[in-house]
């Protein structure tokens, strides 16, 4: 089933939040870091989202201005409320790392999150490729790379995958971060839309990398079906540095973290969601 994105691409500012809006958003976005601080913040913040009833607010999260739609997509709902709880770890190791030549890519770039505030960091020497495949995602994404000044910054709609072609992406209707191209819950089960599929190192390859500092992929437990076949084919002088990678290990079928430590790396962290790796 084909799918045609419905976002709202008037210019930025018309979805400025209004005072209630920013009254909460003040008090989310302050929120520490102890069990109790966090559970306001999340009771908040699922109360706005009920009131903003769909709709999108144009705000600055994580150096970067972007509109977010906060009612089917709980990244930008993170973002957009509580950005110093999102993926707060991971991104302090990645900007300690940021050169002004810094490479970065982000596979399954959602709406932007991690690319704008990798290139929000770094200088226009940088050069980030943003990697996205959900077309209404997709274009969302466009237009907070538009809002901003970073030339850095590059798009691109396609899904990664283990071979050139066309594949089909499932849709959680819930929770538009949730889609892969394998089915993750039932709710996307009859939700799909065919998109393109590239190779990692194909991709690559066509944009003239020599290096690459960082990659961040988060693909929802096809983390394997990209990378596999990258540390297979790609020369080593394109791996990673840095590898930030979503673990839903029980979805894939090869023994993705044996691969990348017989590639050379080690683990140096382990967040919720995340498990980074380091290659020397």
């Amino acid at each position: 089933m084909s799918r045609t994105p419905v976002n709202d691409l008037t210019p930025f500012g018309r979805h400025a939040p209004g005072a209630a809006l920013r009254r909460a958003l003040a008090m989310t976005r302050s929120a520490g870091q102890s069990w109790l601080a966090r559970r306001i913040a999340f009771l908040a913040r699922g109360m706005c989202v009920k009131l903003m009833a769909g709709r999108p607010v144009d705000v600055e999260s994580l150096g970067a201005r972007m509109r977010l739609y906060p009612f089917n997509n709980v990244c930008e709902k993170r973002i957009l409320f509580t950005p110093q709880y999102f993926d707060e770890a991971e991104r302090d190791l990645l900007k300690s790392r940021i050169t002004a030549d810094f490479v970065f890519i982000d596979v399954g770039a959602n709406v932007g999150g991690y690319a704008l505030f990798v290139a929000a960091n770094a200088g226009p020497l940088a050069r980030v490729l943003a990697i996205e495949p959900q077309p209404e995602i997709f274009e969302r994404l466009i237009y907070n790379i538009r809002q901003n000044p970073f030339a850095s910054v590059k798009a691109m709609d396609c899904a990664l995958a283990d071979e050139d072609g066309e594949i089909t992406l499932f849709l959680p209707s819930h929770n538009r971060g949730e889609s892969s191209v394998r089915i993750v819950s039932a709710e996307a089960d009859g939700a799909r839309v065919r998109v393109p599929a590239r190779t990692l190192h194909g991709v690559v390859d066509s944009e003239g990398y020599t290096r690459i500092d960082a990659i961040k992929i988060d693909v929802e437990g096809a983390e394997d079906l990209v990378l596999e076949p990258f540390f297979r084919t790609a020369p080593d002088s394109l791996w990673p540095k840095l590898l930030v990678m979503g673990h839903i290990n029980a979805r894939w079928t090869v023994d993705l973290p044996g691969i990348i430590a017989q590639s050379g790396y080690r683990e140096i962290m382990r967040c919720r969601t995340n498990v980074v790796y380091e290659r020397d």
